[in-house]
């Protein structure tokens, strides 16, 4: 590894009140020493592992991270490590540095989603380049990963017949519409409707389409029809928009 001046920073502005950690898992003590003064020396907080097994027994946190990973290690290999690290963390990048490798490990391991694949004696800032990208991409993941849990966490406060009629709605139906089907008021319709889109936090009926659709609401089926069969499968957030404007243009 490449012992010249490295003048790589870390975005400190991310708005993360946590310091990304950057797992290390190598088997050989002297690489591992070697890598935390580097990764700590960039602004990044290590932590190293001599197995695949440590490893996976060490907590899960929830802050971005990645994995700086050999291939030959002495209990699971590091392409076995990679599958487990994408099936049960997907928010945690992995960057594989190896005394050895070849073509076709090589392709396996980008194939499975790898940061970058170094090979000993590697370079000091290619080795932070690539953190650099994994942290931000593990950052991308979790923030998403958060946005999930808060959307899915305001669709649970809706009561029942506000999802109903949610559901009713991003599928196309006008207020007197979705009253029919219902067997309720148009005005009680809009009256769930505004509930609807307070607790949802949707600022426009597009919004609400496309919250639905990242929640995969399944489709319902009405008794109104489109010029086509009952069962509506969903809206475009432009048709809902064009359709909002001209024909229900109060919430």
């Amino acid at each position: 590894m490449s012992s010249s001046r490295l003048s790589h920073t870390p975005n400190a502005s991310d708005g993360s009140r946590t310091e990304p950690i950057v797992f290390i898992v190598d088997d050989d003590m002297s690489v591992r020493e070697s890598l935390e003064m580097l990764i700590a020396s960039a602004g990044w907080q290590p932590e190293a592992f001599a197995s695949a097994q440590a490893f996976l027994d060490c907590p899960r946190r929830d802050v971005p991270s990645c994995l700086v990973l050999d291939v030959g290690l002495p209990d699971l290999n590091g392409l076995d490590l990679q599958q487990r690290v994408v099936d049960e963390r997907p928010e945690m990048p992995i960057i594989f540095v190896t005394g050895y490798g070849d073509v076709p490990m090589t392709v396996r391991a980008m194939k499975a989603g790898a940061v970058e694949f170094l090979t000993k004696p590697f370079n000091g800032n290619a080795l932070l380049n690539a953190i650099s990208q994994a942290i931000e991409k593990s950052r991308v993941v979790l923030r998403c990963a958060a946005e999930m849990r808060a959307l899915q966490s305001d669709y649970e406060s809706l009561s029942r017949r506000e999802r109903e009629v949610m559901a009713l709605v991003v599928s196309g139906l006008l207020n007197k519409q979705v009253g029919g089907e219902l067997h309720i008021s148009e005005i009680t319709v809009k009256t769930h409707r505004g509930h609807v889109m307070r607790k949802m936090k949707a600022g426009s009926l597009p919004d609400l389409v496309n919250m639905a659709a990242r929640l995969r609401l399944p489709p319902v089926r009405t008794k109104v029809t489109h010029s086509g069969p009952a069962l509506i499968s969903g809206f475009t957030s432009a048709a809902v928009s064009t359709r909002d404007k001209h024909s229900e243009g109060s919430i």
